[in-house]
């Protein structure tokens, strides 16, 4: 037990956290975005898995990581348009076309890597990002290699959290987002295109989505392997009624269900004598008592899974 206690392994199950973390909040602002528009948006798995998959491969033949999250963050916002084309323009079922959309782009992903990669032996890899040391501030102890030497993939999560708050709350592009969420119909009435805001809703949040799924393939994996995403899109929109639809709510979140996630890591390398099975469950098991405890509650936007035509 005394293991735990270390100066040096809670530095790297801190650290770990934040990067554990860094999908769940990308995935989770794409969600808000969606929800926020009245829009539920079950894509998110199928999203994260092409992005992971389109990221990889970009980055396989380009040899540039960069471009490799262009590829995953483009095609997000094309299954985020899809997405808005299903159930704003022809007013489908958001759960059908949503589950739909993960089982469309999931398996094209798969059929994808197929097609390009074969079946080899040994997966092909890439040379992932490393991590980013802030110049002076990695070097303070205990505080900078938990903070100041993470992906850079990590530091444009922080910042997007830091500007979707913005957006929400003090633009009037926000206002507008969430009245159409709220009351679709009074915001026609003065003026708001509920049609347009819900598009661009479901686009931004594609697009975070699959910036979120090329984080695996890029950051904490250098290959790409069937359900590399493992219910993380899931778990996203747990935490998206856990933070109250609130981008700073949704970093913190992201915090506690990445620290499940990395404080199970970290066990597995211990001398506890545990099944690594049940290591892999807690987030899981976190995202169900999240639920039972905190979705009763949640303050849902008003219009949320309703469709809307204008009379």
């Amino acid at each position: 037990m005394n293991n735990f206690f270390t100066s040096s392994f809670l530095v790297g199950l801190f650290a770990s956290t934040i990067r554990m973390a860094t999908p769940l909040i990308l995935a989770t602002l794409g969600e808000a975005f969606s929800e926020r528009s009245g829009i539920l948006n079950l894509g998110i798995e199928g999203i994260m898995i092409f992005g992971a998959l389109a990221g990889f491969v970009t980055t396989y033949f380009t040899h540039s990581l960069w471009l490799g999250v262009f590829a995953a963050t483009f095609s997000g916002f094309l299954f985020g348009l899809l997405m808005a084309f299903l159930v704003v323009t022809l007013g489908l079922n958001q759960h059908v076309s949503g589950l739909g959309i993960t089982i469309f782009a999931s398996g094209l992903a798969y059929y994808v890597y197929r097609a390009i990669i074969g079946s080899p032996t040994i997966p092909p890899t890439i040379t992932a990002f490393d991590t980013l040391k802030i110049p002076g501030l990695w070097k303070i102890p205990f505080l900078g290699p938990i903070l100041f030497d993470q992906y850079a993939l990590t530091y444009v999560a922080v910042i997007l959290v830091i500007v979707s708050g913005y957006i929400f709350f003090k633009t009037s592009f926000g206002l507008s987002l969430r009245s159409v969420g709220e009351n679709p119909e009074a915001a026609d009435a003065v003026g708001v295109d509920v049609y347009k805001m819900r598009y661009i809703a479901l686009m931004v949040g594609g697009a975070l989505m699959g910036m979120s799924g090329a984080f695996f393939t890029l950051a904490q994996f250098n290959m790409f392997i069937f359900d590399i995403v493992a219910g993380r899109g899931w778990v996203a929109i747990a935490l998206v009624i856990f933070a109250n639809w609130i981008p700073s709510r949704v970093f913190w979140g992201a915090l506690l269900f990445g620290g499940v996630d990395a404080l199970g890591l970290r066990l597995q390398g211990t001398a506890i004598n545990i099944p690594f099975q049940y290591f892999l469950m807690m987030p899981y098991i976190l995202t169900i008592i999240v639920l039972i405890f905190i979705a009763r509650n949640a303050s849902y936007p008003s219009a949320l899974l309703k469709p809307y035509r204008r009379e």
